[in-house]
């Protein structure tokens, strides 16, 4: 596989390991029917502040190998400054890290160097957190799409590459471009492993439409075809049929066979009238139709005739296509016309979903900002959102009702608003995990999810005018009698518009009233987070900062890759979990040296497991007396994995 260099590249490739583990520090709880509770919902909802880089670390413990779908809306790397989403990797924050990670800031290296060196270790965090089942959605734009693909290449596999679908992110095409004006954005789509399927879409008004019912069978249907391709390795399904209304011998056409067995087609032709199966020794003609020799063609295979008079027969058929409904294989132009299959709508299955997704399905940019200025009242706090009916799309084919949505470049959180509506519409359970660098991930991310699962009123355009009256020299004759008609318009109409105003325009008098739309809430909870203390310290210790069960969750992760979701033992307080037959023990005190020996073997459970780990400082035993009882020691710090 052909593999991308840049200036750096060694030294990010196996960065995410050298990644330091840090903490999640809960700063607040949010719950849409109870603002004024702050404690931790646990719901599974999270908004992360922080590097996404060290945010993803941080959520391995918990989340490695749990997250169904992940989108990302990375930096563009168009060299634009300014925006509030800074879309350039010329960020201070990155070029610091680039400074620490590969080189000083005043090495020669262009921002295309830059962003790939961004980018790859978090795609590598990010492929650790999906499930086996899971996929990822990458969005960007001609900038950095071809080099994306050939890191994603690289981290997923060329066998897990599932599309690069051309998002229409325009309704109108620009007429002043020196170029080619650009109507998409690309979206590249990865599965964990090869051969991901994604779910089916609804079907449209237009695909229904085609399914008619003008026999009163029990479904609508449409017409399809009776045959399928490949006859030769299907000859048992070549044979000659005959027609009920005229009589005549037919065969599939070149290369193809009936869609079903002998034994089914019999039964079907049956509901026309009579049939029997009887040997044409029709071998040379069933072999032109495969493609093959006579002698090559599989012998003794029947054909289906008439079990009757002709005339009998086409009377009966007649008959059934005069009353219906008509058998699943039936034949057109009133009955004297050629075979064809019913596909029931009832049968049809899901939409498939292309790799060209419209604007008019799935929003466009103009959609989104106008969106987002509902949503915080007039104000547009990220200047590139990603509209909601997107984010939609991508869950609808990409999640089950109870799967984990991650998204580490969250910007505005519109993955969180999509999720939530997602669940309003089919009663799912999905999570979402929101990471966002910026500043603004309280005051817009969080602010917006607040505000979806609350609801909010936005100012619509919808004015209604209640009351006018010409301004004339004759009217002004009246004017007192016309203000009192004016005011009584305002009083009678108080508590059905959410503003009412008299005004004077184009020369008439108005009493104008207008709606404030309100958007009902989503309902929901989440959790706000900060990145917090570092596992460990420079020294390679256990961090004193970081509270006791933090470190439990660490270290049984780094012993099973699984999360910790066992309550602490009252009886075993250094307990971890079991599984597998082996029963994991943290001995661990911070303020003190724990040692284990034959006085304190009563941390462990002695008939729970087969086998035992266990973490202390010291341990005093013999390895002989060890193996006799099952038991693994590890030092602390010194045998604790560093991932």
């Amino acid at each position: 596989m052909p593999t991308l260099h840049w200036i750096g590249r060694e030294k990010v490739v196996n960065h995410h390991l050298e990644v330091p583990f840090r903490t999640l520090e809960h700063k607040y709880g949010f719950r849409a029917n109870n603002e004024s509770d702050k404690s931790e919902t646990h719901s599974g909802n999270m908004i992360i502040h922080g590097d996404n880089l060290e945010a993803l670390k941080a959520l391995l413990p918990q989340y490695e190998g749990r997250v169904d779908c992940i989108y990302i809306d990375p930096p563009y790397n168009t060299g634009n400054e300014g925006w509030v989403y800074n879309d350039n990797a010329n960020d201070p924050q990155m070029l610091r890290w680039l400074g620490e990670v590969v080189g000083k800031e005043d090495d020669d290296f262009t921002r295309h160097d830059k962003w790939l060196c961004m980018m790859y270790p978090r795609l590598c965090l990010l492929r650790q957190l999906l499930t086996s089942e899971g996929s990822l959605f990458v969005s960007s734009d001609d900038n950095e799409s071809a080099s994306l693909r050939h890191i994603l290449n690289e981290i997923f596999g060329t066998n897990c590459f599932v599309a690069d679908i051309a998002w229409q992110r325009t309704y109108s095409v620009r007429n002043d471009s020196q170029s080619i004006p650009v109507e998409v954005e690309h979206l590249l789509v990865f599965g964990k492993k090869p051969k991901w399927k994604p779910n089916g879409l609804e079907r449209t008004e237009k695909m229904d439409a085609a399914y008619k019912n003008p026999d009163g069978d029990r479904c609508k249907w449409m017409s399809g075809a009776p045959t399928a391709s490949d006859a030769r390795s299907h000859q048992g399904m070549v044979y000659a049929i005959q027609h009920p209304f005229t009589g005549e011998i037919f065969y599939p056409t070149s290369n193809a066979h009936w869609r079903f067995s002998q034994e089914q087609m019999l039964e079907y032709l049956k509901g026309w009238c009579s049939y029997k199966l009887e040997d044409l020794h029709d071998d040379e003609r069933r072999a032109e139709v495969c493609g093959i020799t006579a002698e090559e063609i599989r012998k003794g295979v029947k054909a289906i005739v008439l079990d009757e008079p002709l005339e009998t027969a086409r009377q009966k058929a007649q008959t059934i296509y005069d009353k219906g409904p008509w058998p699943r294989f039936y034949f057109t132009q009133g009955g004297k016309g050629g075979m064809r299959r019913k596909v029931y709508a009832d049968d049809a299955g899901d939409r498939i979903s292309t790799n060209f997704w419209e604007f008019k399905e799935v929003g466009h940019t103009d959609e989104a900002k106008k969106e987002l200025l509902r949503i915080f009242n007039g104000t547009s706090p990220i200047e590139t959102p990603k509209p909601t009916r997107l984010l939609e799309r991508i869950l609808k084919i990409a999640t089950k009702e109870d799967s984990i949505v991650l998204d580490s470049c969250a910007g505005s959180g519109t993955s969180g608003h999509a999720t939530l509506l997602a669940n309003s519409k089919d009663g799912g359970k999905r999570k979402f995990i929101l990471v966002e660098l910026m500043d603004y991930a309280e005051t817009t991310t969080a602010e917006r999810m607040r505000r979806v699962m609350k609801g909010y009123t936005f100012k619509g355009n919808v004015k209604v005018e209640l009351y006018k009256k010409k301004i004339t020299v004759s009217n002004l004759r009246k004017a007192q009698t016309i203000m009192a008609e004016a005011d009584s318009v305002v009083k009678s109409n108080r508590g059905k518009y959410d503003t009412l105003k008299m005004t004077v325009e184009d020369g008439d008098l108005k009493v104008i009233g207008t709606h404030t739309n309100k958007v009902e809430g989503l309902g929901g909870e989440f959790d706000f987070y900060e990145l917090g203390q570092p596992i460990f310290t420079n020294e390679g210790e256990l961090n004193p900062a970081v509270e006791d069960e933090k470190l439990r969750q660490y270290i049984f992760y780094s012993e099973t890759h699984k999360p910790l979701n066992r309550e602490r033992d009252t009886d075993f307080p250094y307990l971890l979990d079991y599984l597998d037959g082996t029963g994991y023990f943290f001995y661990y005190k911070p303020k003190s040296l724990t040692t284990l020996s034959q006085d304190t073997l009563s941390i462990i459970d002695p008939q729970k497991a087969e086998r035992y780990v266990v973490y202390a400082d010291i341990c005093t035993m013999s390895n002989e007396q060890l193996a006799k009882m099952g038991i693994e020691f590890k030092k602390i710090p010194r045998d604790i994995n560093k991932f």
